[in-house]
């Protein structure tokens, strides 16, 4: 099977997810290539598994935002590099990349779309990204999401449901001993108790949220240790909302040992104002950690009512109060983490993603070939 994955600019979770389908694929020797900006691919896809062969890449820049004049360009060259690759699924992840793959596929070649992310609310960008949610629903073979909020909008817009994808956290050992001291010393809790975040420093995340309503819970005695981890473009501002409040907060920067992090935290926060299927929630979840979260997009579907406890999103004070009642109450800690454990007994597995993921390309070229 040739198969060809469409991405936008991507700085999170939907290029990682690409990486795993198209490595995945390509292990199960499928011939796999990817259309996507060099800076997203690279950032992703650049260093595949030793067994696994080789994906094809080929460049094609999509804006993170609409600009006309750079996605005719996008949509023209991506109808030559399709007509030249001539695959027999396209598969594109992002609502832009979906819009534009749309325009650029040949009347026959099979096209899923993945809608990974909730569009802007309103305004000019609210009605652009709602052409582009009709351009992609009408005229993709199948259409998968990552919550049922996203799936409810696109079968509003005419899309045929290919079902939810499944996003799965990568594989992950237990930490070392060694490596869950050095993440404590990091931390620098020094008795104090823990509360970690982690994920791209950007509004969709909630982290000002998190820090107003860490500024309620400084007179607890001791009053507990706020650590975030990750990038992004709001690290500036976030650090000035810190400083300002007088908080307590070690920004961790990126980090490659979540894992550890993870054991050494006493609570885990996700207070983020949208998510799909947010993988450090199912990191938190596998690693037994108590996590306090919004309750937004596909969130509860991964935790349920017992894996987690779950707050109104954009409510520093709910968020605050569940956090504070978590570190006051080890037995609910211990409940809360053990209900997560069982819960992660449960998510899909990256085998399961890609085996889920192919039997949806030859149900739809089976559709396909019984057409007149």
């Amino acid at each position: 099977m040739r198969i060809a994955y469409v991405l936008g600019t991507s700085a999170g979770g939907t290029g990682a997810h690409v990486a795993m389908l198209a490595e995945g694929c390509a292990h199960g020797g499928e011939a796999v290539t990817v259309f996507a900006p060099a800076a997203t691919w690279a950032a992703v896809g650049s260093a595949p598994a030793m067994d696994t062969p080789p994906v094809a890449f080929r460049q094609l820049e999509i804006a993170a935002r609409p600009r006309p004049a750079r996605d005719l360009a996008a949509v023209l060259r991506l109808r030559r590099l399709l007509r030249s690759s001539a695959p027999d699924v396209v598969h594109a992840h992002g609502l832009r990349a979906g819009a534009l793959a749309a325009l650029a596929v040949p009347r026959h070649t099979v096209l899923v779309v993945t809608v990974h992310n909730a569009p802007p609310a309103g305004g000019g960008a609210g009605l652009v990204y709602s052409l582009l949610e009709r351009i992609a629903a009408r005229r993709a073979d199948a259409v998968t999401w990552v919550s049922a909020d996203l799936a409810a909008r696109m079968l509003r817009r005419g899309a045929r449901d290919g079902g939810r994808a499944l996003v799965p956290a990568p594989p992950a050992g237990e930490p070392s001993a060694a490596d869950v001291a050095k993440a404590r010393a990091d931390l620098g809790g020094n008795g104090r108790p823990v509360v970690l975040a982690a994920g791209r420093l950007a509004a969709q995340k909630g982290f000002g949220v998190l820090l107003a309503a860490a500024a309620s819970w400084q007179g607890r005695d001791p009053p507990p240790v706020l650590a975030i981890a990750g990038e992004g473009p709001l690290a500036g501002a976030l650090a000035d909302q810190a400083s300002a409040a007088r908080l307590t907060v070690r920004f961790l920067g990126q980090r490659t040992d979540v894992p550890a992090l993870l054991a050494a935290a006493d609570v885990v926060v996700v207070p983020s104002l949208w998510e799909g299927q947010p993988l450090i929630v199912q990191e938190a979840m596998r690693a037994g950690r108590p996590l306090v979260a919004a309750r937004v997009g596909g969130i509860p579907e991964l935790t349920g009512e017992d894996g987690a406890m779950l707050v109104p999103p954009a409510d520093a004070g709910a968020l605050a109060a569940a956090v504070l009642s978590v570190l006051a109450d080890p037995r609910r800690a211990a409940e809360l983490g053990s209900a997560a454990r069982r819960r992660a007994a449960g998510l899909p597995s990256v085998p399961s993603a890609v085996d889920a993921v192919l039997g949806l390309y030859q149900r739809l070229l089976t559709r396909q070939a019984g057409r007149p």
